[in-house]
């Protein structure tokens, strides 16, 4: 099974229409794009990460109960150096890329010097965002390359740092109903300080509309946020956002930059310089948005690890934060490919699983209150805040499941209170063959999963004007593990979460990431 998830791809850059089984909504109108890793072997050199490989996108268009596939390697720079070199000439995260031995001693001292002060990769391999009118590739560094989000084709490269000073910064941006953008980054040693950077990217304007220039042009920050230490920022994945609030959890997975500097001379990748510390606290910052300042109150909670928020509300003086949360950093170990060939099936007692935490943060002043009181006066949760002596308030989450990752759900409910969430079923490994729709309130489970099939992250479309939270469809590309069959785009009834139809693009699928859902009738865009 793990197999496919280092097979070279092979790209498929002209259109085809996939065969449609069953019947697609009338209203389902839109493309699906999904991005991830799709080459992992350049000549006789090979990644040693599946995060690393470099990126396939593909776009499932779908228009009038018709399916048309296509998709593209991302020619990034990183794509364009490799391929000339016929080797991998640049390095990824957990992989680090050596000249050719036959190369002489400037070509080494050059490289040498690249890593350590280093020039990251614009291998977006991770999701798409979009600001103003403009869909980028992404991955977590200081680069994005913009695409034509129909024929998928690599245009701009285009650089954070040029616009606001963000080394690192999310492929999870959030957005409003009226086209803002919004996202964090760090600042690593800015003026001897390093700081997160929670920043705007307005929708584009009536006069910039018909101009071709980056939305980042006008970038706003709204607040930083110092770093606790300065040369050991927390690494992050994502954050949430409430109608007034930002959510920022800074956990104790922190990137040593000191040993970034060094890495490469040390012989190690980049991603032996990420450090869990299980005895620090996760400390959990809560941004105003109106004001752009970080709330007083001083919320924290026991060591732990997030890569993706859920979703955050407000409900009678409180924030509710959901999120999916480790014990340690395992997880991205479990992506090496040689981990990958030895754990065909389960990954055994050495699998950190994914827990479905929910935090209440009171929004209520603790003057008056006692040390040792709970803060929290939700009924429905068991969530809990607890003032201690210094004035701080002691978090500890709610339980509402186990197994659970790659968290979608309504966008239109996004800061808003949810009752359904959708994911991928990984009780037993970090390689998931199951669909899930998960019930918040009634803790109810119910799965999608076929013989030989492999899913990816699900995608839920609202219907217009549609009944009830979950009336809509949830999209996701699916790979065959037999040979002689075809991967396809799966769509499921949000409710009943039965199928409802599936399209064969009779291509080699592969597994990816993340992806998001395009409108045909407007530019809105179903996040994440």
């Amino acid at each position: 099974m793990t197999s496919n998830y280092f097979k070279n791809a092979e790209e498929s850059p002209e259109p085809c229409k996939a065969e449609v089984k069953g019947s697609i909504p009338s209203w389902l109108q839109g493309t699906l794009l999904r991005n991830g890793p799709g080459i992992f072997s350049v000549g006789a050199t090979s990644y040693d990460h599946w995060f690393d490989g470099m990126a396939i996108m593909n776009s499932f268009a779908i228009k009038d109960g018709e399916v048309t596939y296509r998709s593209r390697f991302l020619r990034s720079d990183t794509y364009k150096s490799n391929m000339d070199a016929n080797r991998i000439v640049v390095s990824e995260m957990g992989t680090m890329a050596y000249p050719d031995p036959s190369k002489n001693f400037i070509v080494k001292a050059i490289t040498f010097i690249n890593h350590t002060v280093p020039d990251f990769t614009d291998n977006g391999a991770s999701n798409f965002i979009k600001y103003g009118k403009d869909y980028y590739a992404t991955s977590e560094t200081n680069y994005i390359r913009k695409i034509d989000p129909v024929t998928l084709e690599t245009q701009d490269k285009v650089d954070y740092m040029k616009y606001l000073p963000v080394n690192l910064s999310t492929s999870h941006p959030h957005y409003d109903k009226e086209g803002n953008a919004y996202n964090i980054g760090t600042s690593i040693a800015d003026k001897a300080k390093t700081k997160y950077i929670l920043f705007k990217v307005p929708a584009v304007s009536e006069k910039d509309k018909d101009q071709n220039v980056p939305a980042l042009k006008n970038v706003e920050v709204i607040c930083t946020v110092p770093c606790r230490t300065l040369l050991t920022p927390s690494y992050y994945h994502s954050f949430g956002m409430t109608d007034n609030y930002f959510i920022f959890i800074e956990q104790p997975l922190k990137l040593d930059i000191l040993k970034m500097a060094t890495a490469y001379m040390r012989g190690v990748n980049w991603a032996s310089c990420l450090k869990f510390c299980p005895e620090e606290n996760t400390l959990i910052h809560l941004i105003d948005r109106k004001t752009g300042k970080v709330v007083e109150t001083n919320y924290f909670t026991g060591s732990m690890v997030v890569y993706h928020h859920v979703n955050a509300f407000e409900e009678d003086g409180h924030v509710v934060v959901d999120v999916i949360a480790y014990n340690d950093n395992g997880l991205y170990d479990m992506f090496y490919l040689s981990k990958l060939m030895e754990n065909s099936e389960g990954q055994g007692d050495k699998y950190s699983r994914p827990v479905y935490k929910r935090f209440v943060l009171p929004l209520q002043s603790d003057k008056g209150v006692a040390v040792g009181e709970d803060l929290v006066k939700l009924k429905y949760t068991t969530a809990s805040a607890v003032k201690e002596k210094e004035g701080k308030l002691k978090c500890e989450a709610e339980v509402l499941c186990r197994g659970f990752e790659l968290p979608r759900m309504n966008y239109d409910f996004n800061g808003k209170k949810h009752q359904f969430v959708y994911g991928s079923n990984v009780e037993d490994s970090a390689l998931t063959n199951k669909l899930v729709k998960f019930d918040a309130d009634t803790k109810e489970r119910v799965y999608w999963s076929e013989d030989n099939c492999l899913p990816s992250e699900p995608v839920f479309i609202p219907r217009p004007n549609g009944e009830s939270e979950d009336d809509g469809v949830v999209l996701a590309s699916v790979i065959s593990t037999d040979a002689g069959l075809s991967g396809f785009i799966l769509i499921l009834d949000g409710r009943t979460f039965k199928e409802v139809a599936r399209a064969y693009v009779n291509k080699g699928l592969q597994m990816d990431m993340h992806g998001f859902f395009i409108p045909h009738e407007n530019s809105s865009v179903v996040n994440m």
